[in-house]
């Protein structure tokens, strides 16, 4: 399975490893917005709605989803926070991804890094309550400092960082066998991340430049930009991401991780 999927990586990541000279500004500028959004960015004209293929993420504070209206919007996949640190599990996690599966939404659960509990600990945890059939797309490994947290504010070495990582992935592999996704945002990615990860697929945080802007040596192949974007089905502003190739690369993708 792993050889088919780095097969598949230059494919998927083609568009994500154009230069911002790629975009012709008339043409993205007459590209209408797939979703509505309560707070949109021009990206200085490189918009997200040049690519296809759109998803959310969701967690508790999403609320009551009609899935079945999701999906006919045109939402093609759903990160759903499952677990964080060694302690805590979103309470909507199983009716989410329960919900997205009848609904026929590709979907996988994401788990919140604590740098103050050990991999292993988190590893065992997101295991423990986090079911194989749950597993349609890969899981996501989502680390990002978090300052206002009540409970860790510990910000370890890099070394220290991509070490524990690489722990954790290493074990949600073994066990699920899916190589997972990294999602981070511009600050810890410069931090702890640049240069690292070469073979793993990266989900990154950019709601106000473009991606080759502020991972300018990074190949992406989801880009949350909004999390003021209007979904049919979910109340509220909602975390909206792009994939970064075409339908066909989309497609080609999820047949193949979803075995």
């Amino acid at each position: 399975m792993r050889w088919l999927l780095l097969a598949l990586l230059p494919i998927s990541l083609s568009l994500a490893a154009c230069t911002s000279t790629s975009y012709d500004l008339m043409e993205t500028a007459s590209i209408s917005p797939r979703f509505k959004d309560t707070d949109p960015q021009d990206f200085d004209g490189k918009t997200p709605h040049r690519h296809n293929v759109h998803g959310i993420d969701v967690s508790k504070w999403n609320g009551d989803i009609d899935w079945g209206q999701v999906r006919r919007s045109g939402v093609s996949f759903a990160f759903i926070k499952a677990t964080e640190g060694k302690d805590m599990v979103d309470p909507r996690f199983n009716a989410y991804w329960q919900q997205a599966r009848a609904a026929g939404v590709p979907h996988a659960p994401y788990h919140f890094f604590y740098f103050c509990s050990t991999a292993d600990e988190q590893a065992d945890w997101f295991i423990r309550n986090v079911p194989k059939q749950s597993m349609h797309l890969p899981p996501v490994l989502d680390v990002e400092w978090n300052p206002t947290s009540k409970t860790c504010k510990s910000r370890p070495d890099a070394a220290t960082v991509r070490s524990e990582m690489k722990r954790f992935m290493d074990r949600i592999e073994a066990y699920y066998g899916k190589r997972p996704i990294i999602y981070t945002s511009v600050d810890f990615h410069r931090d702890n991340l640049e240069g690292a990860f070469q073979d793993y697929h990266f989900w990154v945080r950019a709601v106000a430049q473009h991606p080759n802007e502020i991972y300018p040596e990074r190949r992406w192949a989801f880009w949350q930009y909004t999390s003021t974007g209007v979904i049919p089905g979910i109340k509220g502003g909602t975390d909206i991401n792009v994939f970064a190739g075409t339908e066909a690369n989309w497609k080609k993708w999820v047949a193949s991780v979803s075995k």
